[in-house]
């Protein structure tokens, strides 16, 4: 928002844009690393809250700032592994997923202020979920045959779906009604 009349140049932007948001991600992220389901593989995850904010309302920065902050709670935490790798890829598109349908191929505005659109925030949220699931839990499963798939699998779905459905959504109609965020809209990727 604050970037977005600037005179810098849009790498200078972008990059400052990431930057910001992988701080944002951090400091949610980080306290509850502690929280673990599957010690170094998976945590209770609040920062997924994120996932449909940093997709719609920022777009590709977002979804970098997501997989980064992802990484690096990783490294922060001592549970990088082999499998962040699919970790990265899973939590760049996560927030791609909404980037795409509510922002890159949407007919209308974003909005989240009748039943028919929170019904399609649902959808997407729980897509998302599933592409994030299905990337990561085979992956660290290939990687580390003892993890439980299943309990894995699980919390990844859920982390995936109840954060954002639970909390995102209230953060996202609080930053677009009251905060005056804007959500981009196609003609902001030229």
């Amino acid at each position: 928002m604050f970037l977005k009349n600037s005179n810098l140049p849009k790498p200078v932007k972008f990059i400052l844009l990431t930057l910001i948001l992988i701080a944002v991600y951090l400091i949610i992220a980080i306290p509850f690393k502690v929280i673990s389901i599957i010690p170094g593989f998976t945590d209770i995850r609040p920062v997924m809250l994120f996932k449909p904010v940093f997709g719609v309302f920022f777009g590709i920065p977002g979804c970098f700032a997501f997989a980064i902050g992802n990484l690096i709670g990783d490294i922060m935490s001592d549970s990088l592994r082999w499998s962040s790798i699919a970790g990265f890829a899973a939590n760049f598109l996560a927030p791609f997923v909404f980037y795409l349908f509510f922002v890159k191929f949407a007919k209308t505005e974003f909005s989240l202020r009748t039943g028919k659109d929170l019904l399609k925030q649902l959808v997407v949220v729980v897509v998302s979920s599933v592409v994030e699931t299905l990337i990561i839990a085979p992956s660290v499963k290939l990687i580390y045959p003892e993890v439980e798939f299943n309990l894995l699998s699980l919390t990844i779905f859920l982390n995936g779906t109840a954060f954002p459905l639970l909390l995102g959504i209230p953060l996202m109609i609080l930053m677009q009604e009251e905060l005056g965020f804007m959500p981009l809209k196609r003609k902001d990727l030229d």
